[in-house]
């Protein structure tokens, strides 16, 4: 009895996986550096090479439940652990904009192989670089291979207005607007047109890393993709969320405040774009206090979320049925790992949950039993009640997979000067001008008033 009872919560706590019918073969070297390419399916690969994924994930006893795990990643304190630090490029966009790209890396990553895996990094709704989810990857993934990392180079895409960049466009980021990383990733190809660049997106920014994929099918930018907690299907999720009081208040009013604070630290820029849709709706916004999130969306984020088109949208719920990404996920055509977690309070609708899921041969997606939003947190045999996060195991392992053993085919698109910006080939609605500002930016500094972990 004892026996099958230990079966029985093993099998409970292991994460369940999904894959297509028909799973994509990849090229994959025979070793290490090898010239010698053979083919394997995506899911022989995923058993063979992220055993994590396989395994149990238990989380601490004292942080069980979506919930606990939820408000430990927004209230623990992180700065101890972790220690990233970064060198800010600002990037100026064809539309007046500005993207702060964070740069990391092991010391004297000058010296590295032009070869070297480069992760390329999307946070959350109101975060950035600094965030302990973004740290809990990069800051093992960044250290060198004799100090049990990964060796690799990172980049983090802080959307316009966070993490102190600044905004310089009357326009805002949203979770279905693609084209700023797309712009950030011809800058980051530019620098490293040798080495695979691996994208890796946490809640919101798994979202807009999931379409850009979908959008580019194989003419993307990244080799593979990583995304985790990602909402999925924005109208699910959002009426999920306002479907209870207590959802509402804890959860739905935390992060329209997040971002009211946000829009609060840019009045003196909007102030020079006076007959702009952001400025006159930025006193209504100003006037709230603790709004629900579909609140904030209605009054702002469906006006000026993104370029026009598809902005603006007639109603916050217009803008959710064009920003998700649950239906888009059969046209990913580079390998995709999603992982998301059961009782996420935040995302509890996933596009698995029913018999009408169509993924694409290219994507495995994940569920844990436990973890919440952005947590997984696990106890810490180090200590006797310190937490880790379980899912950085299997996010560099799958990083190793597809910077490593699999085979680069991407193509490269050709790059072009016009009007003094670096455009596309082919594409002149979006390029990039590198402009001063910048500098060291510390990553275990959190942003004041704006609750993180979200």
């Amino acid at each position: 009895m004892g026996a099958f009872l230990s079966l029985f919560m093993a099998a409970a706590f292991r994460p369940r996986l999904y894959f297509a019918a028909d799973p994509a073969f990849i090229g994959v070297r025979k070793v290490p550096n090898s010239k010698q390419i053979e083919n394997a399916s995506l899911s022989d690969l995923v058993t063979a090479q992220c055993p994590t994924l396989l395994k149990q994930f238990r989380p601490a006893w004292w942080l069980t439940g979506g919930h606990l795990q939820t408000f430990w990643s927004a209230i623990g304190d992180f700065t101890k652990v972790d220690k990233v630090e970064y060198e800010r490029t600002l990037l100026r966009t064809v539309d007046g904009g500005t993207l702060g790209l964070d740069f990391t890396g092991p010391p004297n990553s000058e010296l590295l192989a032009e070869t070297t895996p480069v992760i390329v990094v999307l946070h959350g709704l109101t975060g950035g670089s600094h965030e302990s989810y973004v740290r809990a990857i990069l800051a093992p993934a960044c250290t060198t291979v004799d100090r049990g990392g990964l060796g690799y180079r990172a980049v983090v895409v802080n959307f316009r207005g966070c993490a102190g960049v600044p905004l310089t466009s009357p326009r805002l980021y949203s979770g279905g607007t693609t084209d700023d990383i797309r712009t950030a990733l011809m800058y980051i190809s530019s620098l490293y047109p040798n080495a695979p660049l691996l994208g890796i997106g946490f809640s919101l920014g798994a979202n807009v890393l999931t379409r850009y994929l979908a959008e580019e099918g194989e003419r993307s930018r990244l080799n593979a993709g990583c995304v985790l907690a990602s909402p999925w299907d924005f109208v699910a999720n959002i009426e999920a969320l306002d479907s209870t009081l207590f959802r509402r208040v804890v959860y739905s009013r935390t992060l329209g405040q997040n971002l009211v604070t946000l829009a609060n630290r840019h009045v003196d820029a909007l102030a020079k774009f006076p007959d702009s849709p952001m400025t006159a709706a930025l006193p209504a916004v100003r006037s709230m206090n603790r709004p629900l999130l579909t609140e904030f969306d209605q009054a702002m984020t469906r006006l000026c979320g993104g370029p026009s088109p598809p902005f603006p949208f007639p109603s916050a719920r217009d803008y959710y049925v064009w920003a998700s990404s649950h239906n888009l996920l059969p046209k990913i055509r580079v390998p995709l790992l999603a992982i998301n977690a059961a009782d996420d309070p935040l995302v509890p609708r996933l596009p698995v949950d029913t018999d009408r899921y169509t993924l694409s041969p290219w994507v495995v997606f994940s569920v844990t039993a436990e973890g919440g939003h952005l947590g997984w947190f696990e106890k810490d045999n180090s200590s006797r009640f310190g937490v880790k996060r379980w899912i950085t195991k299997p996010v560099l392992e799958w990083m190793q997979l597809m910077g490593e053993v699999a085979v680069d085919t991407r193509r490269m698109i050709p790059l072009r000067q016009a009007d003094g910006f670096t455009k596309e080939e082919g594409r002149d609605d979006i390029g990039y001008l590198q402009v001063e500002g910048g500098g060291h930016v510390v990553g275990v500094e959190d942003q004041d008033g704006l609750l993180a972990g979200l």
